[in-house]
């Protein structure tokens, strides 16, 4: 099949990691493909696949994009995957008044969960793919070697429980790009005192899109005809940024890399606003940001985004 230059997103299936999803659509003529974020093994839900040209957003998807995850996690048992994925490290039954509805230990997760909103920083798992000097923390750990202990900064805007059932919890939680919810889990069960492990997870959303735009890899391959239609524009991905048309003269130039001068008919211009600029036919041509070059507004390019 022809080379798509867009947006697929998928509803990635559990059981599988992000590459070999990528690895399955790669075979469908899709030569140049990446995707914005990944979901472990055992999560389903988005999973922005960027195809063609598209793959030169990276960067920009992932600045400052939320994510909204659904989430079960289990009391009483710690893995050393910090989820239902790994090898059982510690187990703390939970004893029938700790089970009961509305215990205290129901009460101390649903107060647990509520502070996560002052969650500024979060220990690395072990089992990730963050890196130490150039390898992979997963494939330290898998040798058996000590693996240095990382931790990331994170923003937290929302969390809910949704329900408890001890030794079980469902939670809602929205973060920034980056997080990991394995880690919310395990940390809350270090302070409830009895462990916890992440059981179940569904990325919602990930910035710009959610699972009402999504299709399973299923579907996809059972369907391939269809991929250039479910396949998105460049544009659906920048919801934020402005949008410049121009003519052959600029779009020569955006070829070579040349700033393009601020026009009237471009709007009002701000330094710093970043826009997305297309030809005539409406076909993607670079991602450009408002500068001043001697005292004059010129629209710098970021990255050429042409097809040919």
């Amino acid at each position: 099949m022809e080379q798509q230059h867009g947006i697929l997103v998928l509803n990635k299936p559990k059981g599988l990691s992000s590459a070999q999803c990528l690895s399955r659509i790669k075979r469908l003529g899709q030569k140049k493909i990446g995707h914005a974020g990944t979901l472990d093994p055992m999560a389903t839900g988005v999973l922005i696949v960027m195809l063609g040209h598209a793959t030169k957003l990276s960067n920009y998807l992932l600045e400052g994009g939320v994510k909204t995850y659904g989430g079960t996690l289990r009391l009483g048992v710690t893995t050393d995957t910090w989820d239902a994925e790994g090898s059982i490290v510690a187990e703390s039954p939970l004893s029938a008044e700790e089970l009961a509805p509305g215990s205290a230990l129901e009460q101390a997760v649903r107060k647990d969960i509520a502070a996560w909103l002052d969650v500024t920083e979060q220990p690395v798992p072990p089992y990730s793919a963050a890196k130490h000097q150039g390898q992979p923390l997963y494939k330290l750990a898998r040798a058996g070697m000590e693996v240095p202990q990382k931790v990331k900064q994170i923003q937290v805007s929302y969390a809910d429980v949704q329900w408890v059932n001890i030794p079980d919890v469902r939670f809602r939680v929205t973060c920034s790009s980056g997080s990991y919810i394995r880690s919310l889990a395990h940390s809350l069960g270090i302070r409830l005192g009895c462990g916890a492990m992440l059981t179940e997870l569904t990325r919602e959303y990930s910035h710009p899109f959610g699972l009402d735009v999504s299709h399973t890899l299923d579907e996809i391959l059972a369907e391939p005809e269809k991929l250039a239609e479910w396949v998105l524009p460049i544009s659906a991905a920048l919801p934020a940024w402005k949008q410049i048309t121009v003519g052959p003269r600029q779009e020569a130039d955006l070829k070579n890399g040349i700033a393009v001068p601020h026009l009237p008919d471009f709007g009002d211009f701000q330094p710093g606003e970043r826009a997305l600029i297309v030809a005539r036919d409406g076909s993607p041509l670079a991602l450009t940001e408002a500068r001043m070059d001697r005292d004059r507004p010129v629209w710098a390019v970021l990255r050429g985004l042409f097809t040919h």
